[in-house]
């Protein structure tokens, strides 16, 4: 049975403590989270801008990477250009409103990007595990409509939790003791006994990040069966080269992420910490993976800046 918290004032907004517990280093924090965020931003904006400007980038596997970059760009959006604000102002509040709002896009993009990654992993086992009949079963309509798709599942989700956190009002003290609105953090304030609610998100989080991920492990283990069995080193090599990134960034995006839902609680810790590997690190790889270990991306950046010295020559 839930039970109400008494005499406690009901919220119009909350304040986000943050790094304000470390207030000696906010500049300094400053400064590294705003460079993070740019290189982030021009990373992602040159993979978009690469897979739409160059035609032979226009297959399966850059849509889904273009996909996936943009994703990420609005999923940073929705938290740090508001966090590094309020590094520098004394002002950390934030509206219930917005806070739902900034909580259900977050997780919704954070879903997607899961669901994207699934989706460049069936990608690959599909190219590598039946090479004949690839063109015919993932064209690029097909990989529009995946895409569509895992953007309407990762949103779902999202509103199914926001739903259930802001169902009711939320009373006093309004101290959310992180950098963005994450749902445990603002389900713990609600008026009423927050447990169940906070158990049935985590559940639900927990069950989208692990799902996701052992749809990724069953299709690697496909690959590498049939990796295994291409009789040339040489040919090989090449199918573990257009897995490498992709693999790469899955092990780190699941693994900071896995590190902060699959958390216990009475492990201690300091969740704002613990939170910037998977909401400034990972998306600050990402682009860097993607587009330094693929020979592709590469080419398709050298001919822009060839194209660019010759317009202005």
């Amino acid at each position: 049975m839930q039970t109400m918290k008494v005499n406690q004032t009901v919220l119009k907004e909350f304040i986000l403590v943050g790094f304000s517990v470390y207030p000696h280093v906010q500049a300094f924090l400053f400064v590294v989270f705003l460079c993070l965020y740019l290189l982030t931003l021009t990373g992602n904006l040159a993979i978009m801008g690469l897979t739409w400007v160059d035609r032979s980038l226009h297959t399966p596997m850059y849509l889904f990477l273009g996909a996936l970059s943009f994703s990420e760009t609005c999923y940073t959006l929705t938290i740090i250009p508001k966090m590094l604000a309020d590094l520098l102002t004394e002002n950390k509040s934030i509206s219930v409103m917005g806070c739902g709002l900034q909580m259900c896009f977050f997780l919704g993009l954070g879903g997607t990007n899961c669901i994207i990654l699934t989706l460049m992993g069936y990608d690959r086992f599909l190219a590598i595990c039946n090479p004949l009949r690839y063109p015919l079963l993932m064209t690029n309509g097909v990989c529009g409509q995946l895409v569509a798709s895992a953007w309407g599942g990762g949103f779902l989700i999202s509103l199914i939790e926001t739903a259930l956190i802001f169902r009711g009002s939320f009373c006093s003290p309004n101290l959310v003791k992180h950098f963005f609105c994450h749902m445990r953090t603002v389900a713990r304030l609600a008026c009423i006994d927050s447990n169940l609610t906070e158990s049935i998100v985590t559940m639900i989080s927990v069950s989208g990040l692990m799902g996701t991920f052992l749809l990724i492990i069953i299709t690697y283990v496909f690959i590498l069966s049939t990796v295994f069995r291409i009789p040339s080193a040489k040919g090989k090599q090449k199918a573990f080269s257009t897995c490498a990134s992709h693999l790469t960034v899955v092990i780190i995006h699941f693994g900071f992420a896995a590190i902060v839902y699959m958390k216990p609680e009475t492990s201690g810790g300091d969740d704002t910490l613990m939170s910037v590997p998977y909401t400034v690190i990972t998306p600050f790889l990402s682009p860097l993976i993607f587009s330094l270990r693929n020979k592709d991306m590469k080419n398709a950046f050298r001919k822009v800046l060839g194209k660019r010295s010759f317009l202005n020559k």
